[in-house]
């Protein structure tokens, strides 16, 4: 029995092969959508195990509940966007910037996101390199290094 759907597949906000214009992350509030889930499922089990007096049924609800509170708060919104982050690293590493790259992380038991930037100096090839890590949140730096880049470029001119 097939209906011709061959496995899974990416929602749309994800796709790139669509993509059209630049990419944006998706924003982590979209947690809160299962916690309400999480919510509503709990509190119906709460209802039911209170109503039967089933000690059981209250222990998932309370455990449901909990899951859905953590994910209110880890429902962080990201403030800032990946061009916001590379701006703020360019100007923390002091040197012009080339190539960079950003990859969105998360620290912390309440899974703070942080942008982690790679960058290159703007020199062919980058004498320079650096890494800087900043708050998705507010934008503070978090850290950041730079060095000499130690890589051999030459068989490349």
């Amino acid at each position: 029995m097939t209906d011709g759907h061959a496995g899974d597949e990416l929602p749309e906000d994800l796709d790139v092969t669509a993509l059209v214009g630049p990419y944006t992350f998706p924003d982590i509030r979209r947690r809160r959508i299962a916690g309400t889930i999480y919510a509503v499922l709990g509190a119906l089990v709460l209802w039911a195990g209170l109503a039967a007096g089933n000690g059981g049924l209250v222990f998932a609800a309370v455990l449901l509940l909990l899951i859905a509170a953590y994910h209110f708060a880890a429902g962080w919104s990201l403030k800032i966007d990946q061009t916001d982050a590379l701006t703020v690293a360019s100007r923390t590493v002091g040197f012009p910037v080339g190539h960079a790259s950003a990859q969105l992380a998360w620290r912390g038991l309440l899974s703070r996101p942080a942008w982690r930037i790679l960058l290159y100096s703007a020199d062919e090839p980058p004498s320079m390199r650096g890494l800087v890590e900043l708050d998705a949140v507010d934008g503070h730096v978090l850290g950041e290094y730079t060095e000499q880049n130690p890589e051999d470029w030459s068989q490349y001119r």
